[in-house]
């Protein structure tokens, strides 16, 4: 038997902006937690397996990069279009060192956390 991813979770500062920003990013649906927590919850038509995300409160801001992130996808394919809707809801241009050859432009979300848009699915 082996184990299996069945969400991620991000420690984030402030639920209701990372749940607003997270949602409208990869729209999924909201669920506030009864202990100031919120999930969300891949749409209907999301492709099978898709993972949900817990945010959960924590008491410091993020420090240093990420040793892992999220890398996303447009369903699409129309890259710079998917970059420009997620800067407009609140992520920024992320420099953690690429040289501008690869395959995915870094971003972060409004509290930092870097994350990847992939100019096309993974292999």
């Amino acid at each position: 038997m082996t184990s299996r991813i069945a969400q991620w979770t991000l420690d984030v500062q402030d639920i209701g902006v990372m749940s607003r920003f997270w949602s409208a990013a990869l729209g999924y649906r909201v669920e506030a937690g009864d202990d100031g927590s919120a999930k969300l919850y891949p749409p209907d038509e999301a492709v099978p397996g898709a993972l949900p995300v817990w945010l959960q409160a924590s008491a410091g801001p993020k420090s240093g990069k990420n040793r892992n992130h999220p890398d996303l996808v447009s369903p699409d394919g129309d890259h710079a279009a998917e970059v420009e809707r997620l800067l407009a809801l609140g992520a920024r241009r992320a420099d953690v060192g690429q040289t501008g050859e690869e395959g995915f432009t870094v971003l972060a979300d409004p509290e930092g956390n870097e994350f990847c848009l992939l100019k096309s699915p993974p292999v």
